[in-house]
Order: C-alpha cells, then sequence, then structure tokens
C-alpha cells in the first residue's frame, strides 16, 4: 500500500468518509474570479510543498525544518491572519465589519525576517496569544478577509522552492503544488503540545480550557462557507500524535524526495513504533 491515507478523516478521530474531489478550483474561482492558476503558477515556476491541517499540528514547526533542509523559502500563511486579528484588536475591529477588517488585511505594513514585524514593531510573540488565534480564526472566515490575502500570500512563490503552511494551501492558494500534505494530531496530543509551548514561555494556560478552544477552533475552521479546512484530493496524510517533530520532517522530506524521483510512496505507520 502506497503511502497516501484515505484522506477527510477529522483531525482527532478515524473513520469519516473519503473526500471524492478537492474544492481548490471551485474555491479559487469564489475567491478570486478567475481558475486557481494564477499568473506566475504554470509548471515553470518554482515547486511547492504545501502543508495544511488544524490548530497546534506542528505544521508551522515542521514546514520550516522542511525548508531548512531543501533551502526553500517558508510561509506561515497563519501569521498573515493572525497579524491581521492583531491590527483589528488594536483598532477596535471584528469579526462584524467584513469590509473594514478586509482593508486592514489589505494593508498590512508587515515584515519578516528573523521575526515578525507590524508597523514597525515587533510582533513575533504578540500575535501568538491565545486572544489573538481565536479572533484570527473568526476573521479568517470571512470571505474578503481570504481575498484580500490570497495574491499576497501567492507572492511568496520563488525560486528554489517553497513549503507553505496553513489551512488551505494545497486546495485554493496553491491548488498545483507537486506535494500536498495533511497534517493532523489527536485534539488532546495538540492541547498538551501548546499547553507547553504555552508555560515554556511563563504564559499561564490552562491545559482543559485550550483543548476546548482547539475543539471550537476546529470546527469553525472546518464548517466556514469559504475555504474550509479540508484535505485535497490528492493530499498524502499524516497523524503526528505519536510522531517526533524529527520523524515528521523526516516523512516529509521522504515523500518529496520518492515524489520528485517519480517512486511509489511510501508509508509513515512504521514511524509511530
Amino acid at each position: 500500500m502506497s503511502g497516501q491515507r484515505p484522506v477527510g478523516s477529522p483531525f482527532d478521530a478515524p473513520g469519516r468518509p473519503k473526500r471524492e474531489s478537492s474544492p481548490g478550483e471551485e474555491v479559487a474561482q469564489r475567491l478570486e474570479g478567475s481558475p486557481p492558476h494564477a499568473p506566475g503558477q504554470g509548471p515553470h515556476t518554482a515547486p511547492v510543498i504545501a502543508i495544511d491541517g488544524p490548530t497546534a499540528s506542528g505544521k508551522g514547526t515542521v514546514a520550516l525544518r522542511v525548508a531548512e533542509a531543501l533551502g526553500w523559502h517558508v510561509l506561515d500563511s497563519g501569521a498573515l491572519y493572525r497579524l491581521t486579528a492583531l491590527a483589528c484588536m488594536r483598532r477596535g475591529a471584528t469579526e462584524r465589519d467584513p469590509a473594514l477588517v478586509a482593508r486592514l488585511a489589505g494593508s498590512l505594513d508587515v515584515r519578516f525576517n528573523a521575526d515578525i514585524w507590524l508597523d514597525g514593531e515587533r510582533v513575533t510573540d504578540a500575535i501568538r496569544t491565545e486572544a489573538v488565534g481565536n479572533l484570527a480564526s473568526r476573521v479568517a472566515a470571512l470571505p474578503e478577509v481570504r481575498t484580500a490575502l490570497l495574491e499576497r500570500q501567492r507572492a511568496f512563490r520563488k525560486l528554489p522552492g517553497l513549503v507553505a503552511d496553513g489551512r488551505d494551501m494545497g486546495t485554493v492558494v496553491f491548488p498545483d503544488a507537486g506535494l500536498k500534505v495533511f497534517l493532523i494530531a489527536s485534539a488532546e496530543a495538540r492541547a498538551e503540545r501548546r499547553h507547553k509551548q504555552l508555560i515554556s514561555k511563563g504564559i499561564s494556560a490552562n491545559i482543559e480550557d485550550l483543548l476546548r478552544d482547539l475543539q471550537a477552533r476546529d470546527a469553525r475552521d472546518a464548517s466556514r462557507s469559504i475555504a474550509p479546512l479540508a484535505p485535497a484530493a490528492d493530499a498524502f496524510e499524516l497523524d503526528s500524535s505519536a510522531l517526533s517533530i524529527d520523524q515528521t520532517v523526516q516523512q516529509v522530506l521522504r515523500w518529496h524526495g520518492q515524489k520528485t524521483a517519480g517512486r511509489p510512496m511510501d508509508s509513515p505507520d512504521e514511524l509511530a513504533g
């Protein structure tokens, strides 16, 4: 059996029916009124590895490590939505005013290097708070905001390649990505990871509250009408609940090598042992 596991399962439980097709083309056309292969996204441009998954599944860390291993660029698309949320909080805007939120998203003065900057201020830690994350999940459900950020995300696609992480990288933003990975983990495992992360930063956190927030965000992300969180039909699902970061990165790099060489894709099952 190849490494392509049935996609479409919930983020923390098996058994959801397999999706028969990707919503990428339909959703992308609804977002921007044009085919999903935007200008500059043809077969002769930079390759893309798309890593999607729910909150706290580890996709950001995995994407960064994969990009470092390959010498490619990296896109943390979630940071753009968190930056939008932070800008909203500072201006008193909420998801109840989609037009205003979209304007803020489209005019973000941001800079990415070792840190993340908004309006000339370092906000690397500020955008990682639970309050910003919860608002980011809500504003991300607004079609106007997703449209405002679509081309901004596609602009990250540059040679020698891009590793993009988010929730709709493989279905909407880069539907022609050469490798699509849908990274999942149980809600309990993700809550524990987030709890350890916050505690390590000296931030007080209650694991039960984190678990409830994660489950609420999962439901919100999966049920939104535009670009819902769902694996592409051709994505490879990887459950990292019992895997270390190194093992997860190793599997993604192995799939990339197999895909590039045209070899059969293996199964990640043995990694959990």
